[in-house]
């Protein structure tokens, strides 16, 4: 049976990044592993559903940037599930207090979810849903 191992990006702060997905979704924070000749550093974050996202950083390559939040092609969003309405209601309310940009809801959409959609610290879409 095939299932997503893990999902990677590329950030420029690690130690923000993990503290964000820890505080904002529960995400335990692995140890930091460090390539030194590659100018490589990565951590893998853990979600209670056993779902994993490698941060990593570099200091030799230059990954392209885009605008925080745009819609491009290719993936383009995370959508992480609290299980409940009223949980996207709290975190969104949460993380709007905390300066976190929301972009929209939370609400509703024609396919169904209740969502909202917001960007970490380093402008990556994040679609909380219930």
């Amino acid at each position: 049976m095939a299932r997503i191992e893990h999902i990677a990006l590329w950030v420029d702060d690690l130690d923000a990044l993990s503290a964000f997905y820890a505080r904002a979704f529960g995400a335990q924070v692995g140890q930091r592993y460090v390539n030194a000749a590659k100018g490589f550093e990565s951590c893998f974050l853990t979600f209670d559903s056993g779902a994993r996202i490698e941060l990593m950083s570099t200091t030799r390559l230059a990954p392209a940037r885009h605008a925080p939040g745009v819609e491009r092609m290719g993936l383009t969003h995370l959508a992480i599930s609290l299980g409940s309405e009223s949980a996207v209601d709290v975190l969104t309310a949460r993380l709007r207090t905390e300066g976190m940009r929301v972009l929209d809801g939370p609400r509703r959409t024609g396919d169904g979810y209740y969502e909202s959609v917001v960007l970490d610290p380093e402008g990556n879409r994040i679609e909380i849903t219930a």
